[in-house]
């Protein structure tokens, strides 16, 4: 195909982009996802000093924290909506200013007290969890185009981002930048990077480059669609494991070892160095041998990792395991979402759905730990974990690739109505695209193993859906 690059179900209307244009959407992409690493950690690391601001407890701390969630919780199921109507790269364009918006308001009103600071993030968790969808679609657009896995390289870029801005916040208060200043100068270079990245996205077409389906479908739909669905639970739970580690790891370390708090810290440094490397490497391992085992695999290597931690006789067995449990959990998140956009004519809704199932882990894992905690000990309360884990075994094969058009894809009928949707209540047949599968290598040969698979209506039962 010379310079090109097929896109079959997936792009403009001429169904092709060229390999520079792939290049250059796959940077911006990854510019978007570090972007919003380093803006999540700048105001992590600033966290002390505005509790000295406001000079409140740890307790009122946690409730303004919590409207970060909040605005989190109100756009993520919505963002499908959003995303689908302007398109990615508007959405990640505004979504990043509104994110921008919410950083400085805290920058400027952390010094006048919590309603500032509460405000701006809530207004800073919603762009954010808005913008989090939005390239999370575009990511698996470039995935598709380029006929490879890629999306954990890109949460790995967020994951180097988050690095980035925690060491730049550490400098800022050693230099004794004033937190506004600091916040300030974030807001601002976000937004300029993001928008400007954006404008090398892959052009957005919300019926993935093909004429409008004669069924018109909401993408608040998905929810109504057992495969997203399972597909949220299995992200729900490799979520949950990634935070227990975020969250738990070091002070498992320190109270369950009796280790100090800098091996503690180093021990979570370890994790989140595996996890890194898990996603920046593990592509390959998907591109050779599929989603699903892949994904099984790194399940069971997290569950073992976590098992080493709890069991282990010694510290250098805990770093051990930190390592396994690293590895193990770097997959599950951004694979779990790519697969979630296989068609990317609902994409927007798919992915949506299975982020805001998803990250109720991120909301409801640091109290149930806590809560178990406070009985057993945190080394033994982040055992729970491992029961997620073994869920997220068995749910790994809901990811397995699908094709666009095909019946996996597509909504319920409506057993009373032949040829009418289930979901949306509209008759017709949808398009049906070639979709380019999952590629597969074997030694050194790559195998396309891509298939056209065009749905057409079963006329036994008269069903259009």
């Amino acid at each position: 195909m010379g310079g090109s690059v097929i896109a079959e179900g997936s792009r403009p209307a001429a169904g092709t982009v060229t390999s520079e244009q792939v290049g250059k959407a796959s940077r911006a992409v990854g510019v978007v996802f570090f972007a919003a690493g380093f803006a999540f950690a700048s105001w992590a690391s600033r966290i002390p000093q505005v509790r000295g601001a406001l000079r409140v407890s740890p307790g009122v701390l946690g409730l303004v924290l919590l409207c970060l969630a909040a605005g989190t919780v109100v756009a993520l199921p919505l963002s499908g909506l959003v995303v689908t109507r302007l398109g990615e790269s508007r959405t990640v364009a505004v979504t990043s200013l509104v994110s921008a918006a919410g950083l400085a308001t805290v920058a400027v009103g952390y010094s006048h007290g919590i309603p500032g600071v509460a405000a701006g993030l809530a207004v800073f968790g919603y762009g954010s969890a808005t913008w989090d969808v939005a390239m999370n679609v575009q990511g698996a657009a470039v995935e598709r185009a380029l006929g490879r896995a890629v999306m954990p390289k890109f949460h790995a870029g967020w994951s180097i981002g988050t690095v980035a801005g925690a060491g730049a916040g550490a400098a800022m208060v050693a230099l004794g930048v004033p937190v506004a200043v600091h916040l300030l100068s974030v807001a601002a270079a976000v937004a300029v990077a993001a928008p400007t990245a954006t404008r090398s996205f892959l052009p957005h077409s919300p019926f993935g480059g093909h004429q409008e389906p004669a069924v018109k479908r909401s993408p608040l739909a998905a929810w109504a669609e057992p495969r997203t669905l399972l597909i949220g639970v299995f992200v729900l739970c490799m979520a949950f494991s990634e935070g227990t580690g975020n969250d738990w790891l070091s002070l498992a370390v320190i109270g369950g070892y009796h280790a100090a708090p800098a091996v503690g810290t180093l021990t979570f440094a370890v994790f989140l160095a595996a996890m890194t490397t898990g996603r920046w490497f593990g592509p390959r391992l998907l591109d050779r041998y599929g989603r699903v085992p892949v994904l099984r695999a790194f399940a069971a290597t997290a569950l073992a990792g976590l098992l080493v931690i709890d069991f282990g006789a010694a510290l250098p067995a805990a770093m051990a395991g930190a390592v396994l449990m690293g590895v193990g959990t770097s997959l599950g998140f951004p694979v779990g979402l790519s697969s979630a956009a296989d068609d990317p004519h609902y994409a927007a809704g798919r992915v949506s759905t299975a982020a805001s199932i998803g990250y109720l882990a991120f909301l409801g894992g640091p109290p149930v730990i806590g809560f178990l905690a406070d009985r057993v000990g945190v080394l033994r309360g982040i055992l729970v974990a491992g029961v997620l884990l073994a869920v997220a075994f068995v749910l790994s094969g809901a990811t397995a690739p699908i094709a666009a058009g095909s019946r996996a894809t597509r909504p319920p009928r409506d057993p009373r109505q032949p040829g009418v949707c289930g979901v949306c209540g509209e008759s017709g047949e949808p398009p049906g695209p070639s979709y380019r599968g999952e590629f597969r290598e074997s030694g050194r040969r790559r195998q396309d193993t891509t298939q056209d698979v065009t749905w057409k209506p079963n006329t036994r039962d008269g069903a259009g859906i």
